[in-house]
């Protein structure tokens, strides 16, 4: 789901002009890739060494919200051939007939997948029919563990439950080292109702409203709105709490470590449950190269080149052979990789319907206002 890959500044391949009978252009054009993928979410090496070995030029663009990338499917004409949306945005973009049904015969590497995964994303892509799982996470809770430490008795514990973000009294200790949630209403909603004990899939009025209550009510302590800044934020010590993305706040950790700063960062899935998200490679039906999507997909899915990605964004990836060449402090890690129990707690998104939506972006609109 989710901010996640260096703008990596790789040469944008220009098309040559087509012309004659020869096919030299059609052959040249099919050597061009646009992929547009969620900021920090590949390794540095991934895009030159898919270039070097496939002899395919890439321009590599960024986005950090599920909606930013759906609005530009949804508009037609996306310029794109490889695009990656998260799971329930995905489920909806496949009911409004904007991508390509896969050839299957041309990414080998599919057989490397872990079954359960593409079981579980069969829910809302009956049959895997248009798309392959990228990379997995959660969304949770992001903080100083110092600065945390000193607003409560010395003990991080509350940490691990979401009355540190819900509860007025208890973000209010956090504001004054800085506060930010994710600017994604449809993390945000499902997981304040997940939290009220209601269904995080409800469309009901009432139960959104409920959330967006909730949410409202600790919008006086809550500093930024942001789904990609609090990376570099929380790693410098200028943000002392998040709600985001898994690898994200990792990241951030490992920043700071990098760093020697001082600054102390930590992730934490809370004990009531969290979301958990597949974020998904597709194809656009209107791809103007689609030959080289599926080399690029294929690539993707190396066991190699899968733990690789792992290593640089640490979010875990599906495919099951790449495991074991994951860093061993990374697939030991029950943020990245969680334990069965833990697991059982998660949900995913559910695929609103055109009026829920209208209704989240209203209220989230409303939250971020103050009104």
């Amino acid at each position: 789901m989710k901010l996640r890959t260096l703008s990596l500044g790789l040469a944008t391949a220009l098309l040559a002009a087509c012309g004659g009978g020869d096919g030299a252009g059609q052959a040249q054009d099919s050597k061009v890739l646009n992929v547009y993928n969620y900021s920090d979410y590949i390794a540095e090496a991934t895009i030159p060494d898919f270039e070097k070995e496939s002899g395919i030029k890439v321009t590599y663009d960024v986005f950090d919200s599920d909606e930013m990338v759906e609005t530009k499917l949804l508009a037609g004409n996306s310029g794109y051939d490889v695009v990656v949306p998260t799971l329930n945005f995905f489920g909806r973009q496949i009911q409004a007939g904007v991508f390509l049904p896969l050839d299957k015969s041309k990414i080998p590497n599919l057989a490397k997948l872990d079954p359960k995964v593409m079981q579980r994303i069969a829910t809302q892509d009956p049959d895997n029919k248009y798309g392959v799982p990228y990379m997995i996470g959660t969304t949770g809770i992001g903080y100083n563990v110092d600065m945390l430490k000193e607003r409560f008795g010395g003990s991080a514990d509350i940490a691990n439950s979401w009355d540190l973000v819900f509860k007025p009294e208890n973000i209010a200790r956090m504001k004054d080292c800085g506060v930010t949630i994710l600017d994604t209403p449809s993390d945000m909603i499902p997981t304040a109702m997940h939290y009220l004990g209601l269904d995080p899939h409800s469309s009901n009025p009432a139960d959104i409203q409920k959330a967006a209550e909730l949410l409202k009510s600790i919008r006086p302590y809550v500093q930024n709105f942001h789904s990609s800044q609090y990376v570099g934020s929380l790693a410098n010590g200028g943000t002392c709490l998040v709600v985001g993305w898994s690898g994200d706040i990792i990241q951030a950790r490992d920043r700071a470590e990098e760093a020697g700063n001082g600054v102390h960062v930590a992730y934490s899935i809370p004990r009531e449950g969290a979301p958990q998200w597949f974020d998904m490679l597709a194809i656009p039906k209107d791809a103007q190269h689609p030959e080289a999507a599926y080399q690029f997909i294929n690539y993707l899915l190396e066991p190699k080149v899968a733990a690789a990605n792992t290593d640089f964004i640490h979010y875990a990836n599906p495919v099951s052979e790449a495991t074991p060449l994951v860093d061993e402090a990374i697939r030991n890690d029950p943020t990245i990789y969680p334990p069965a129990d833990v697991a059982e707690k998660m949900f995913t998104y559910a695929i609103n319907s055109p009026e829920t939506d209208k209704l989240y972006t209203r209220l989230w609109t409303e939250i971020k206002t103050g009104r």
